[in-house]
């Protein structure tokens, strides 16, 4: 791509439904990106079978935000093939450092497990990468981040594309332009990721889809 991408462009289209990816993680260029169909995940239409209750109540694990956003990122993009090259690396870093993107983390025994990335605008989170070491580690990310997400006030969370793994949590396809629709409404709300006063109950003390 011969425009340089900057922080500034790339929030820019976000806000228009756009999104960027390289081919590899070789592929020097991105390429912009916006699907005829949308995965979204409805904020109150994520599905916790009876294992991952468990999971959540076993409460072995420890989740925080924005902890190790560079071990996240890193992780995300540690497999035979990604679309996280170095010029994604470079901007999401600097999205991260102006406030925009943010990771959630779970942790077990000291060692990251499992986390999910992604950007905020307004109240729409577009989520960009989950990656899991252990059993449940990337559900566990996506159960507290969605419980995050209603928490803080967001309206839209963006899945970008619908894979069987997050169809299996609840995530859904919408037209282009019903994803369109509900974009342009989300960014133009007053949402936060890390809302004042929010303090999760303790997981043995209550599930991701029934603390308030």
């Amino acid at each position: 791509m011969a425009q340089t991408i900057t922080p500034e462009l790339l929030l820019k289209a976000y806000a228009m439904g756009l999104f960027p990816m390289a081919e590899s993680r070789e592929s020097a260029d991105l390429r912009w990106i916006d699907p005829a169909r949308r995965g979204v995940f409805p904020l109150d239409g994520f599905h916790i079978s009876r294992s991952l209750r468990h999971a959540i109540l076993r409460a072995d694990y420890q989740v925080t935000v924005n902890r190790d956003f560079a071990g996240v990122l890193a992780a995300c993009a540690d497999r035979p093939e990604t679309w996280i090259n170095p010029e994604i690396t470079r901007l999401y870093h600097a999205l991260h450092g102006m406030g925009f993107c943010h990771s959630l983390e779970v942790w077990r025994e000291g060692a990251l497990v499992g986390g999910v990335y992604g950007v905020a605008i307004g109240g729409a989170f577009m989520g960009e990468s989950m990656f899991s070491r252990a059993t449940n580690g990337s559900k566990l990310a996506l159960a507290w981040l969605m419980h995050r997400l209603r928490a803080g006030g967001f309206t839209l969370f963006d899945t970008q594309f619908l894979t069987p793994h997050l169809a299996s949590l609840g995530a859904v396809e919408i037209p282009r332009a019903a994803y369109h629709a509900r974009l342009e409404q989300a960014v133009e709300r007053q949402a936060q990721f890390e809302p004042p006063g929010y303090q999760p109950l303790p997981p043995s003390v209550a599930a991701p889809s029934s603390a308030g």
